[in-house]
């Protein structure tokens, strides 16, 4: 597999540190001078690159078919934890004397990566160890959380991370602990360390309401605005190369767009202007009355005949004898403020 960024990385690693790891050749099975590369061509492509003229090699004394096998078992066999990395630049840093510099040169790895590492075998005590090599609490939470409460006090961090096993704390929960810890006074950390699920629990964030309807539609009006703006940025120079056919095809996709936007802003307003009917906030109401009053029965139409006098009292009094004299009840709120506000005079 070729894969350009680490390819690059690789390169300036070799230019800056010089080859760290030598390849791995077997003997040639036709050439007693030549040499089979069974890992290492990425380094030699590198070194090449590099206009370096040797490589260091190892020698694996088997067969090509064996050698073989035995890289693939090797490169697929387990990758060791941050405290097994731990132990092993311990065991460099202190029976063979590497500084951390030259750790992190001959790991390949920063200078920070490799004193994390050391700080979670030589500063954790070995009670919190056990637990990281039984499962019980992750590695890279004891590097970012458990060692900087052990620099501060160790037995504050023995109970965090007796807590975190105990409550099997995730990341998320583990950082929210030791954040508060790190922030709270001495009597909130005592708190914490005492009673570290009353703590979790509060830290329980109640699930999200599901989507409404409303939420999506903001989001889709979003999506669409977006993609109006690229396409505006885009005309200048699109256009240009357009063809007739496709300049006619783009404005009918923008007349298609125009009106169903059109639509969308329609439906809003009229949606929205619905419930306010109900509170008699326009004529709706009240035309829907007369609608149902001019589909009324014949006992409706006698009930109105029987207030005809007293409407013709208020009708002589202001209306013109050419109006139409269809008497309207009392109950029809429209009409009855169009009498009050009528004027006096002949139309």
């Amino acid at each position: 597999m070729r894969e350009a960024h680490r390819q690059r990385q690789l390169t300036a690693s070799l230019a800056e540190s010089g080859q760290q790891t030598p390849i791995i050749v077997v003997q040639a099975e036709n050439d007693s001078n030549g040499y089979v590369v069974i890992d290492g061509y990425k380094r030699i492509a590198a070194l090449e690159q590099l206009r370096r003229d040797t490589v260091e090699a190892i020698v694996w004394d088997m067969s090509e078919a064996e050698a073989l096998l035995l890289e693939r078992s090797l490169r697929f066999s387990r990758q060791e934890c941050a405290l097994e990395q731990g132990w092993l630049l311990s065991e460099m840093s202190q029976c063979f004397g590497y500084s951390l510099e030259e750790l992190a040169r001959r790991f390949d790895r920063s200078v920070s990566w490799v004193s994390r590492r050391l700080a979670l075998v030589e500063l954790l005590p070995e009670a919190i160890q056990q637990q990281v090599r039984e499962g019980r609490i992750a590695a890279q939470t004891a590097m970012k959380y458990l060692v900087p409460a052990a620099r501060l006090s160790v037995e504050d961090c023995e109970r965090m991370a007796a807590a975190f096993a105990r409550h099997r704390c995730d990341a998320r929960q583990a950082a929210q602990l030791y954040r508060a810890w790190r922030e709270g006074s001495r009597v909130i950390r005592e708190r914490i360390l005492s009673h570290p699920e009353l703590f979790l629990r509060t830290q329980r964030q109640p699930p999200s309401p599901p989507a409404t309807q409303a939420a999506a539609l903001a989001r889709e009006l979003e999506t669409v605005a977006m993609i109006l703006h690229r396409a505006s940025r885009r005309v200048a120079e699109a256009a240009m190369e357009m063809t007739d056919e496709q300049q006619q095809q783009a404005q009918r996709h923008i007349e298609g767009a125009r009106l169903e936007l059109d639509r969308i802003s329609q439906r809003m307003e009229n949606e929205h202007a619905e419930p306010g009917a109900e509170n008699h906030d326009s004529g709706t109401q009240c035309q829907r009355s007369i609608d149902e009053r001019d589909c009324a029965s014949n006992e409706g139409v006698a009930a109105e005949r029987a207030q005809g006098a007293a409407l013709e009292l208020r009708r002589g009094a202001g209306d013109s004898p050419g109006r139409e004299s269809r008497p309207i009840p009392a109950a029809d709120s429209r009409a009855f403020h169009r009498l009050q506000g009528e004027s006096r005079a002949s139309p």
